[in-house]
């Protein structure tokens, strides 16, 4: 057996646990995503990192929760008279979201140490997984501070915040799928790409992050639920009322108008970046992965077209949801195929 054998072997438990941690962030995203699509966000109004982690057991505990729920400003100004039945629902939808961050905090610890021990994973590995593991702690945190944003004075989260908390579960998606990729035992070797075709999937992965932070603006101002026709937006392109707030800089973040005009101006912008990267990659060892990536921009976008016409029910939501994470990973995929000449 060859030392490259041996190497492989060490790392395979190493890759399926990785493999694991990426189908849990594939899912936690999209979790996230219902979480917000169904206004579930705000039903549980603490934050407990462990005692959390146990759901109401009995009538009285579901009772207490639902009194500290009565006592948020999403009940008293949007959901007033809701029954208990209808908040176990929206209940559920944030345990559920918040029990996987534990769950993923627990399925990546536990391995991590193990593997540590069994020098499985050396020095430089340990430290890019280390620093994983710490954004997944920042995330959570995170995750609470977007939330008590909406429980004073508004029905929902900071768009900002939300923002931020998805930024970081797409930076935590992409490390991991990077240091995936690295371990591979069949390393493709990597395309005699020049600095263009390098540079071109950079700026794709960098306009696709922007757009996910656009699409979380969207949805934390439900931008969505108006303007639901295609091409035009009110009978026009660019539709009155863009900058119809003050200071102007408000206008790319609060004004829903411009917020839905901007994620639909950054898909065209996608669009024409994935098939000037897919000319490039025309007969060169990179194109296949430059064909799924342009037919994945494509797919998202005739979804995103969907979602919008449709007014965003809840499974073409997390359709696109999903498709984001997909085209996201293609990207990271195609340019680690060309990561050096």
């Amino acid at each position: 057996m060859t030392t490259s054998d041996q190497t492989g072997d060490r790392l395979k438990p190493v890759r399926i646990w990785l493999w694991a941690v990426l189908g849990l962030l594939f899912v936690m995203i999209v979790v996230g995503g219902l979480t917000r699509l169904t206004d579930s966000g705000l039903s549980i109004t603490e934050w407990r990192p462990v005692t959390g982690a146990i759901p109401p057991m009995s009538e009285a505990d579901w009772m207490s929760e639902f009194e500290k729920y009565r006592a948020s400003s999403e009940y008293q100004m949007q959901n007033r008279g809701m029954s208990l039945s209808e908040f176990k629902e929206i209940y559920w939808w944030e345990w559920g979201h918040r029990f996987l961050g534990r769950l993923i905090g627990i399925v990546f610890a536990v391995p991590f140490l193990i593997f540590l021990l069994q020098k499985r994973i050396d020095r430089p590995l340990g430290r890019k997984l280390a620093v994983i593991f710490v954004l997944g702690g920042l995330q959570g945190a995170l995750g609470w501070y977007m939330v008590q944003s909406g429980l004073v004075n508004r029905v929902d989260v900071s768009q900002y915040r939300l923002a931020a908390h998805l930024g970081v579960a797409f930076v935590i998606f992409a490390a991991t799928l990077w240091v995936l990729l690295g371990l591979s035992p069949r390393k493709q070797s990597a395309i005699a790409a020049p600095a263009r075709t390098r540079g071109l999937a950079t700026t794709l992965i960098a306009l696709i992050f922007v757009q996910i932070l656009l699409g979380a603006l969207v949805a934390g101002l439900d931008a969505g639920l108006t303007y639901n026709t295609w091409p035009l937006m009110d009978g026009a392109l660019a539709p009155d009322g863009l900058f119809s707030l003050t200071p102007l800089h408000l206008n790319f973040f609060e004004n829903i108008t411009m917020v839905q005009f901007q994620h639909r101006i950054m898909a065209y912008v996608i669009a024409g970046m994935a098939v000037w990267l897919w000319l490039d990659a025309r007969g060169s060892g990179a194109a296949r992965t430059a064909n799924v990536l342009l037919g994945l921009v494509v797919a998202q976008i005739l979804l995103g077209i969907w979602t919008l016409l449709a007014v965003v029910p809840l499974w073409l939501g997390m359709a696109h949801q999903a498709m984001a994470v997909m085209l996201f990973a293609m990207a990271i995929v195609h340019r680690y195929r060309v990561r050096a000449i």
